[in-house]
């Protein structure tokens, strides 16, 4: 199967790792070669790193390697199934599903990556709603074993069922969801982190000790902060707005620091500082 991963960041790279080790044809576009480099370079070291646990040989490594194909340029792309995963913004989205839509031939599954958007918007932006659908991968996509699938009200039962393949060829656990925002993972996780953001927004705790009680007390592996650092603090952001929007309900309202620290840039481990300041790999609290 040929495969195109629009967005070549953290999660595309990590989906493009995936289906090309499953043995799939995958071109890897982004908004430029610089963009798609780093995403190549992201796979090859997460594959380095499998050699070095010895989960991976040398010769698996190339070949992985030799299936992924850059395409900086936007073009007609020759592919069975595009997967989106550019940033969690709705109108952006948008964009990609309706340029999708004229670059990819007729027989072309449509699906997205994304962790709160509606599949029905999305295919309303094409005129194959019925072949556009959710494959959200959980992060790291190479790692993760659960694949959330969502149908749009007009998705059909073949797209379902050719995606409900596809993920058990990638070694996933597919899990149908509804189309609602948030889907089912993120509509329980994020506003968990974001509770845990008010918690420290109102002084019940630090950083530090917010993640202790979480990771020691409800044996999460990681705490809510180090989470949402890794997640992104502007992602979790979006999230959270999507959920408020879709819902008009209070409870899905985003905290203010957590809004402050996205307007200062402090993103989490991409940016170097989220709730925890990130000088190398070793990070350390911000009180």
């Amino acid at each position: 199967m040929r495969v195109l991963i629009v967005g070549a960041g953290q999660m595309g790279s990590g989906i493009a790792q995936v289906a090309a080790a499953a043995g799939d044809t995958v071109l890897l576009n982004d908004v430029d070669r610089e963009r798609v480099e780093q995403g190549l370079a992201a796979i090859t070291k997460n594959l380095d790193r499998l050699i070095e646990k010895g989960k991976l040989t040398t010769e698996q490594r190339w070949e992985t390697l030799a299936r992924i194909d850059a395409h900086p340029q936007w073009g007609d792309f020759d592919a069975d199934l595009a997967i989106e995963a550019a940033t969690e913004n709705p109108q952006i989205k948008f964009e990609i599903f309706r340029r999708l839509d004229v670059s990819t031939p007729p027989r072309a599954i449509l699906a997205s990556n994304t962790s709160s958007i509606s599949i029905t918007k999305l295919g309303a932006q094409t005129k194959r709603p019925e072949r556009t659908i959710g494959m959200h991968f959980m992060n790291p996509a190479p790692v993760m074993k659960l694949l959330e699938i969502v149908r749009g009200i007009a998705t059909s039962q073949e797209t379902f069922d050719r995606v409900h393949a596809c993920a058990i060829a990638y070694g996933k656990t597919p899990v149908e969801v509804r189309n609602y925002p948030g889907f089912v993972s993120n509509r329980i996780l994020c506003p968990m982190l974001n509770e845990a953001i008010f918690a420290l927004y109102e002084g019940a705790g630090t950083v530090e000790s917010i993640d202790a009680v979480m990771k020691l007390g409800m044996n999460h592996p990681m705490g809510p902060f180090e989470l949402a650092d890794f997640i992104g603090l502007d992602t979790l952001l979006a999230i959270m707005n999507v959920l408020y929007e879709g819902f008009k309900d209070s409870k899905y309202r985003a905290c203010p620091l957590l809004q402050e620290y996205v307007d200062a840039g402090w993103l989490g481990r991409k940016s170097g500082r989220g709730f925890r300041v990130y000088p190398g790999r070793t990070p350390s609290y911000v009180q």
